[in-house]
């Protein structure tokens, strides 16, 4: 069975947003990591090369059965879009989408450009829905 490669690195998760190119990319990280920290009350960690996570969630394939570790919210600073990692299935965050704002989603993932194309308070909501759900 193929293993996962993103796993939780000891790399300093602040010296890899300040290696991010773009000013406001992150400038936007730093609310959004400290956005995370607060709602998860956990410290982040980087998880592979570029993916920033709180939290460490077991999680089961409905379609395999795989199991593997994965992190219960995070975000990475893509060259595109801030990418966010808020669920399996954004779905789930359907309602709150229709009032985010500008922004693009994938099966699991929340794409913005900058904080200033949504509601911040509806990406709080969001990330709060997201810890409490079990």
């Amino acid at each position: 069975m193929a293993e996962v490669k993103t796993k939780p690195t000891s790399a300093s998760v602040e010296d890899f947003i300040n290696s991010v190119i773009d000013e406001q990319k992150r400038k936007d990280s730093f609310v959004i990591l400290e956005m995370m920290r607060k709602a998860t009350g956990e410290e982040p960690k980087m998880w592979g090369s570029s993916l920033i996570g709180f939290g460490n969630v077991r999680h089961k394939s409905p379609a395999t059965g795989r199991e593997v570790d994965w992190l219960r919210i995070g975000f990475s600073p893509r060259k595109a879009n801030l990418s966010l990692y808020l669920s399996m299935d954004i779905k789930e965050h359907a309602a709150a989408l229709t009032k985010l704002g500008k922004h693009k989603t994938g099966v699991g993932c929340l794409y913005i450009n900058k904080l200033e194309d949504i509601d911040i308070k509806v990406l709080k909501e969001m990330i709060d829905v997201s810890l409490n759900r079990k």
